[in-house]
């Protein structure tokens, strides 16, 4: 199996989805998206742990980086390109206000 060739040092949302497509799409798409939403759904909890924890950088790095893994796999099981559903989203800025910088209420979801 070709590897993708993916810089040591730095990785863009593009490289990274095509890795985890590349290292786990077909078991993926055997589980599904609603049996990977669950998967997603326990590293949300466990990373909540970890920012509850506030106290061990390593744990709390790796738990975002599994969160950001199940949610590509979600999106590779759904066939949605990361890259561009964020650059047509946010890619103008807020897609609340349009600024580059927030200038919604607190009250508001942007």
């Amino acid at each position: 199996m070709n590897q993708p060739d993916v810089p040591r040092n730095q990785i863009s949302l593009s490289d990274f989805q095509a890795l985890i497509h590349a290292m786990y799409y077909e078991k993926d798409a055997q589980r599904g998206a609603s049996g990977t939403f669950m998967w997603l759904m326990e590293e949300i909890g466990e990373l909540a742990a970890a920012l509850r924890a506030d106290n061990d950088r390593e744990n709390l790095e790796e738990e975002f980086a599994d969160v950001l893994a199940w949610l590509t796999t979600i999106a590779n099981v759904a066939g949605v390109d990361l890259t561009a559903a964020v650059q047509k989203k946010y890619g103008r800025g807020c897609p609340g206000c349009g600024h580059l910088v927030c200038t919604c209420s607190m009250d508001e979801k942007p």
